[in-house]
């Protein structure tokens, strides 16, 4: 059996990831799905999210555990997971990146976004500076996030979606090969993804080649618009890394 963390992406929370949890812990695995500092449940301030907050709650949570952990980043949370890598390479068997950015040293979210002209996120957003804080405009977000999910999981999500915080949007990832750089990585691809396209996933792909890439014929979003064919992903990366 293995130990999973799950990371969420921008605007999201832990509990994006509730049918996958249920579905690995029914097979034995231990899973935790933390909400990060201003998601989910969470009521910290906009001004108090960072993108180190975010690595200290990963770190947190990987400490609590008995053995070293997958660890699971969506969309954002690619980053998230590269900047605890660095902080805790020991207590991680393995990173799997889920459609999400895979950054390299010195890279920002909105770097390796900003080059993307055909995401339907960045049109679609709508930034606040005075608060701090960026939001999807209503029209954009089932045809970024949601496009081959159910209308009923859509809706559910769209309720609880939260302004997402700019700071982490803006911080640099510091990644070294002693550290970050000697974990192992998975990336698993989306075909129709429409926030982070299939072109600019491979492109992040080709910088920084990981030891296996899985394909999903889905949306940005497969833990509600292909749980099985996400499963079988997690758990083929936990039997290699359990060998």
């Amino acid at each position: 059996m293995s130990t999973y963390v799950l990371i969420h992406g921008a605007w999201h929370g832990g509990w994006c990831w509730e049918e996958v949890r249920a579905r690995l812990e029914q097979d034995g695995h231990t899973v935790a799905a933390p909400d990060l500092p201003g998601h989910g449940d969470d009521r910290t301030p906009t001004a108090e999210v960072t993108l180190d907050a975010y690595a200290r709650r990963v770190c947190d949570v990987l400490d609590a555990q008995t053995e070293p952990v997958v660890l699971v980043g969506h969309s954002m949370g690619g980053v998230v997971i590269t900047a605890a890598a660095e902080r805790r390479p020991h207590r991680i068997a393995a990173l799997v990146y889920l459609c999400a950015f895979l950054p390299g040293d010195g890279d920002t979210l909105m770097k390796l976004a900003g080059g993307d002209q055909t995401s339907l996120v960045l049109p679609n957003l709508e930034v606040s500076e005075e608060q701090g804080f960026a939001t999807v405009r209503d029209q954009g977000i089932v045809p970024a996030f949601y496009a081959r999910c159910s209308a009923s999981d859509a809706a559910s999500a769209k309720a609880r979606l939260v302004p997402q915080p700019l700071e982490p949007f803006n911080a640099p990832v510091t990644v070294t090969q002693e550290r970050a750089g000697r974990v192992p990585r998975y990336y698993v691809e989306c075909l129709e993804d429409r926030a982070i396209p299939l072109a600019l996933q491979r492109s992040m792909l080709a910088a920084h080649p990981c030891r296996r890439v899985f394909t999903l014929d889905t949306d940005h979003s497969p833990f509600f618009s292909a749980v099985e064919e996400l499963m079988d992903c997690l758990l083929q990366v936990g039997t290699l890394e359990a060998d």
